[in-house]
């Protein structure tokens, strides 16, 4: 190969590169935008158009689908779903729950339990709490549920109630007890965020513990739980109702 041909084959494969790389950014930005997701269209609406928010909330008053364990945790606009790409997500990050936009001042909108089990809270929890349950669709194996962002905005109030101080290990709570309110407090140093309450259903590891909740992996699809498509595949219209009935 003489040396003009080799400058012509770089000369391609630099080129070649370079398109890549827009496809691929154009892509990320499609992919941000919620390209792949119609979830922050209803989100957005829910902060910009106060009036709207009736036509996009889901009221089940801690009553459960018909044939579901799970009752929906807290009231809302169910906004982000379970493996949603929707910014501030992404296809290398996706939702791991779903987010419950409620309709009211924080530590005013209430969160209840999912479903029988366990609570714990680790000492330094400011918003989350976590719950053991015996896996009412796979008897035998274990499973948690897990509740945060119910704290005030710079984590100094927390919104989780009384009866679960921080150090709480394994006390027993039934369906529809009241765990405390949705706030806004996102973590310490991290941007605010929006009123709601972030629930997830998480995986044990191998000790018995619960996994870590920010990766998809280690959470399951809450939609045969609720009765209710809460997967984003399956692309919902707000509000969501019971599949049943549908």
């Amino acid at each position: 190969m003489n040396a003009m041909n080799a400058k012509r084959l770089l000369i391609i494969a630099l080129v070649t590169l370079f398109l890549f790389g827009l496809a691929g950014g154009a892509f990320i930005l499609w992919y941000r935008g919620g390209g792949l997701s119609q979830s922050n269209d209803p989100i957005n609406r829910w902060f910009t158009d106060p009036a709207s928010r009736p036509g996009l909330t889901t009221v089940m008053n801690r009553v459960g689908c018909p044939e579901a364990p799970f009752i929906l945790p807290s009231d809302g606009l169910i906004g982000l779903l379970w493996n949603d790409p929707a910014a501030p997500y992404t296809l290398m990050n996706t939702h791991t729950g779903i987010d419950v936009f409620g309709d009211g001042e924080p530590g005013t909108v209430p969160v209840y339990a999912a479903y029988p089990g366990w609570l714990s809270r680790l000492p330094d929890w400011r918003s989350s709490v976590i719950i053991r349950h015996d896996d009412p669709l796979q008897p035998g194996r274990t499973i948690w549920t897990y509740y945060t962002h119910m704290a005030s905005q710079d984590g100094s109030q927390s919104y989780i109630d009384e009866a679960f101080p921080p150090g709480t290990v394994e006390q027993p709570v039934e369906q529809g007890v009241l765990l405390g309110y949705q706030g806004e407090f996102a973590g310490t140093g991290r941007p605010p965020i929006g009123l709601h309450l972030h629930f997830s259903i998480v995986l044990s590891d191998d000790e018995g513990s619960f996994r870590n909740e920010a990766v998809i992996g280690n959470t399951v699809d809450p939609s045969p739980y609720f009765g209710m498509r809460l997967n984003i595949t399956d692309a919902p219209r707000r509000p969501i109702t019971c599949v049943i009935g549908e």
